[in-house]
């Protein structure tokens, strides 16, 4: 086996969730459904958001990048665990560990970034109605989604290259689905304390940072609300910050149970069992939260299926 860069270790073997076979199939058919629904639900949103001039808004927009997000950060991960499910040794190279490595992490931080400008978006919406269309314009709308992306693919350069600048020289199994960095480090023939430090420093400035403004944008949001006597706008803040709420919840609730915890509460089997949640259900779920919550996206989606049925009539 060639030495590269001081690394002798050119594939790696991703054991998976699981040994049993019949475990391993069940888990192909649930997993195979899930990346399938979350295909179709994001596509779909993508489809509905594009064609519908109602949802031709700024928080729609913003949904369009989630959606975008959700189907990168999916494809790059559930293919191969699919992939592995059905065989007997399921590997992956050294370069392409680094790069479903490198997607994973610009895709998590785009989202975390997307999900606090979309609590910006809906406290302009909800206190200073208003000013919203002017505030929220088609440009600033633009930079502010660009600023998520390039953020993302930013810091996924500076944690990807400290994982993977340390020498993997055997052996070469990965105790996960994917190639994640706390798994990973597991196999470095080096002190990775450094490393993890930077890893759980960042992981945790990432993750605080954008929930600080989201926390901020929802108490302006309460407070406003609180004051505003008519029931129907307090239903109607509340609905439209319904989804949002959700999708937050989700994401950060599995996200920073991995990557806000010292090395030494962490459990590798935990841990497989915590990514599911974020790499495969919780894309799933999303463009579910922003379809059955929504009245603009339902109409929309009537919408075209009475099209479709009266082309076909």
């Amino acid at each position: 086996m060639a030495v590269r860069n001081g690394t002798t270790v050119t594939e790696f073997i991703l054991l998976g969730l699981t040994s049993h076979p019949q475990t391993k199939r069940l888990l192909f058919a649930v997993c195979l459904v899930a990346y399938m629904l979350t295909l179709c639900g994001n596509l779909t949103i993508l489809m509905l958001i594009r064609v519908d001039s109602r949802l031709h808004t700024p928080m729609y927009f913003f949904v369009t990048h989630l959606s975008l997000i959700d189907i990168c950060y999916t494809t790059t991960s559930v293919p191969q665990m699919l992939t592995n499910l059905l065989s007997d040794r399921g590997t992956i190279s050294f370069v392409g560990c680094v790069g479903q490595l490198y997607v994973n992490v610009s895709m998590g931080v785009a989202e975390c970034f997307l999900l606090a400008v979309m609590a910006y978006d809906r406290y302009v919406a909800v206190c200073h109605p208003l000013h919203y269309a002017a505030t929220m314009e088609p440009g600033l709308c633009s930079r502010l989604a660009g600023t998520c992306w390039v953020s993302g693919f930013l810091n996924a350069v500076v944690l990807t290259t400290v994982t993977f600048f340390l020498p993997y020289c055997g052996p070469n199994q990965i105790n996960h689905f994917f190639c994640e960095a706390p798994a990973v480090l597991q196999l470095a023939c080096a002190n990775t304390e450094s490393t993890e430090a930077v890893i759980y420093t960042a992981g945790v400035i990432i993750l605080m940072i954008p929930f600080a403004l989201i926390l901020a944008s929802y108490v302006r949001i309460l407070a406003s609300v609180i004051h505003t006597r008519s029931t129907t706008s307090r239903h109607r803040a509340f609905s439209t910050c319904g989804s949002h709420l959700a999708v937050v919840s989700l994401y950060y609730g599995t996200i920073s149970f991995m990557y806000m915890q010292p090395r030494s509460s962490h459990s590798l089997e935990r841990d497989k069992k915590v990514s599911v949640l974020y790499a495969v259900v919780t894309p799933m779920l999303n463009p579910m939260i922003y379809t059955l919550r929504n009245k603009e996206v339902k109409g929309a989606m009537l919408k075209v299926l009475g099209k479709t049925s009266t082309a076909g009539g």
